[in-house]
């Protein structure tokens, strides 16, 4: 996910806080019915989950629900007593969850999105956007990693796209546990141009280029394939990975898809070098999606990471001059943010309602940070580093002191004082 056009446009995020009492749900899996109104932007649906007894879970469990209503909750055949408020429901169990015990609730709701999924009556198009909650009643935070089927029932003749493998014209499975916020969907009038590169399917969408449009406009997905592979010293996770242009502005990841705007598409048709929109979105499926901060706290290592990824493809591509002139771009940016006094620790102690400044800190200033950690380290134990965190890491959560062990562990060389002056203070200076 970026935060831009293309780079640094307003993102609505809602995030949960966590279970109240320290308690937190774990929810393994959703396996989810849901029904698209797009002329009346409304959705519908009814999810099964299973939820597992850990920590002292009790007789209540609560899940994020953002706006949505709840309709009914049940588990098995039985009624489950429920209340919502402060964009969650709270659901009571007849006896307590036992640790490591197994759990079947299901629950049907309805609502229409203010944010989270968004409808464009006009083109029929219909995608999901990060704040999972309000459009699935889930748990939305970024260390509850569970599996997902999905199934989407749309008005007739629209082409649907999923997280997950295809299961059916309109349903799809993850087999692999994400965090929720990589749960989604789009449809609309979509056609399809696809090719096959390094035994992965690369799928390009679009209800408004030709067949040779799509093709030019991802001419560079192969190679950013191969170069993602090639400094994580990990495979892209699926069989397939899908991009869609689609209607409004959107830049987002997902589980093995992506959602761009058609007009990024058209912004490619006339310079193919810039690029660095695509590789940044691409470069979540290692870090963010597969690799995923535990807490909020720890974004930086999704978007800091995403974005110096994509500044080093372009470094990969077309030389060292147009690396370095992102990396110039990035820190104008913190030092702006520096200069109004709002500059932030990279390790964000109240990562709930972030301001476009906590943003630039998080992209920007987490980018320019591994910039320096990549000067500090010299090419060989930085890059050593990078793919010893990713192999340790791919599909887990994690915090910042892993990613420090890790460059630590590959490179001999003690970063404490480097990550105290850049990561977890503001006293680096530039």
């Amino acid at each position: 996910m970026t935060a831009g056009v293309w780079r640094l446009g307003v993102v609505v995020l809602w995030l949960s806080a966590g279970q109240a009492g320290g308690a937190t749900p774990s929810i393994v899996s959703y396996d989810a019915h849901l029904r698209v109104d797009i002329d009346e932007g409304r959705i519908s649906g009814t999810v099964a989950m299973t939820a597992v007894g850990r920590g002292g879970l009790g007789d209540t469990l609560r899940l994020d629900s953002g706006d949505l209503i709840v309709d009914a909750i049940t588990g098995g055949a039985e009624a489950l007593p429920f209340s919502t408020a402060d964009h969650h429901v709270e659901i009571r169990f007849p006896r307590a969850i036992r640790d490591g015990e197994r759990r079947q609730l299901s629950v049907t709701y309805h609502g229409q999105p203010r944010y989270g999924l968004r409808f464009f009556a006009g083109e029929q198009q219909a995608y999901t956007a990060f704040s999972t909650s309000q459009w699935l009643v889930c748990v939305d935070a970024p260390d509850q990693k569970a599996t997902l089927r999905l199934s989407v029932d749309t008005p007739g003749g629209l082409t649907a796209v999923g997280s997950g493998k295809a299961a059916g014209a309109h349903e799809w499975v993850l087999d692999t546990p994400v965090s929720t916020y990589l749960f989604g969907f789009a449809v609309g009038r979509f056609h399809e141009v696809s090719e096959t590169r390094h035994g992965v399917r690369l799928r390009y969408l679009s209800d408004s280029h030709s067949d040779a449009e799509l093709r030019s406009i991802f001419r560079e997905t192969p190679d950013v394939l191969s170069f993602f592979e090639e400094r994580a010293g990990v495979r892209y996770p699926g069989a397939a990975y899908t991009q869609v242009l689609a209607a409004g502005r959107v830049e987002q990841e997902a589980g093995l898809f992506t959602l761009l705007s058609a007009d990024y598409g058209r912004t490619l048709l006339a310079d193919p070098r810039d690029v660095w929109l695509e590789a940044h979105e691409f470069a979540h499926q290692w870090w963010g999606n597969g690799v995923t901060c535990r807490d909020w706290n720890h974004f930086w290592l999704n978007e800091g990471l995403a974005t110096f990824m994509a500044d080093a493809y372009k470094e990969r591509r077309y030389g060292r001059a147009a690396y370095q002139a992102e990396i110039d771009a990035s820190r104008a940016r913190y030092e702006r943010v520096r200069a109004a006094g709002k500059d932030r620790a990279l390790v964000f102690p109240d990562w709930l309602h972030p301001s476009a400044d906590d943003r630039t800190v998080v992209y920007h200033k987490g980018a320019y940070v591994l910039h320096l950690l990549r000067e500090r380290l010299g090419e060989r134990r930085f890059w050593s580093g990078l793919r010893t965190y990713t192999r340790a890491n791919m599909g887990k959560s994690v915090t910042t002191p892993d990613f420090q062990q890790a460059m630590e562990r590959a490179s001999g060389v003690d970063l404490a004082d480097f990550f105290a002056r850049w990561v977890y203070s503001t006293d680096g200076g530039v």
